[in-house]
């Protein structure tokens, strides 16, 4: 059994310095970071994917915090008239990759550059910047689980119980392997984002039947499934699209080559 502990939180004047803000804040700059440098190896213009992180980050903030009031937890609506505005109070990571999913679809549009040519780039991005946020939940052990004797169980106060924070960041940690291991196979250029999805969503599922449903505080359910269960139904549906759709040849890959019996020389 893995020891239950709750790190500190230090005040910052009118902030609030705690492990899982640590954490998120790693996991975006590491995204940001690993996004930007795939699409340089792919030979594409990062400097758009540097326009495209505050936008976001501010949208999947804000979605995050409306997906966990809206449908997580409706209750918290009676705390204030402001509480659709306190972004901080309470995050839905399916929330927040809603609100990165409308910002990229924006964007990209008002650029008039195809998402389709850095899809690669954001899922080998994505997906260990989402893991080390996750390890944030786990620090702060904010999404408890049923009660069990599994040797990863957590020992929290009233019994030893799944960490759903900690097995998801196992479960992205090993996709980011899978991911930069396949990166380079022709077969799945263009097909990484898919892929993440469809097998994200595959664990998401099943693991959501682990959350706790014996304590006063606990995730809404909708005909017997969690928001985070009926979002991964439709990223599997994404991930099928994804995966069995044509590829068209991306922007890297559309050089224009030399005149016929022209010979390149360096220069």
């Amino acid at each position: 059994m893995i020891p239950y502990w709750h790190a500190p939180s230090f005040k910052l004047g009118p902030l609030e310095l705690n492990p899982f803000n640590v954490f998120v804040a790693a996991g975006i700059l590491l995204a940001a970071r690993l996004l930007t440098k795939q699409a340089e190896r792919e030979g594409l213009d990062p400097n758009p994917l540097a326009d495209f992180a505050m936008w976001g980050v501010a949208a999947g903030m804000l979605f995050g915090h409306w997906v966990h009031l809206f449908f997580y937890h409706p209750e918290e609506l009676s705390k204030s008239p402001f509480q659709i505005l306190r972004f901080w109070d309470g995050l839905s990571s399916f929330g927040g990759l809603l609100g990165g999913i409308v910002a990229a679809v924006v964007f990209f549009r008002v650029k008039k550059l195809r998402f389709n040519d850095y899809a690669d780039s954001f899922a080998l991005g994505v997906a260990p910047g989402w893991a080390v946020a996750r390890l944030g939940c786990f620090a702060v052990h904010d999404h408890p689980g049923k009660l069990t004797d599994f040797f990863l169980a957590v020992q929290f106060p009233n019994g030893n119980r799944h960490d759903l924070g900690f097995y998801d960041a196992i479960v992205l940690f090993a996709l980011t392997a899978l991911l930069y291991a396949v990166r380079d196979l022709p077969k799945m250029k263009g097909r990484l984002l898919p892929l993440l999805a469809l097998l994200y969503a595959a664990s998401r599922f099943s693991l959501d039947f682990l959350r706790a449903t014996d304590l006063s505080y606990v995730d809404a359910r909708y005909f017997g499934l969690t928001p985070a269960q009926y979002g991964s139904l439709l990223l599997v549906v994404y991930g099928l699209w994804g995966l069995l759709r044509k590829q068209a040849p991306s922007a890297s890959s559309q050089k224009p080559s030399a005149p016929h019996g022209r010979v390149e020389t360096a220069r």
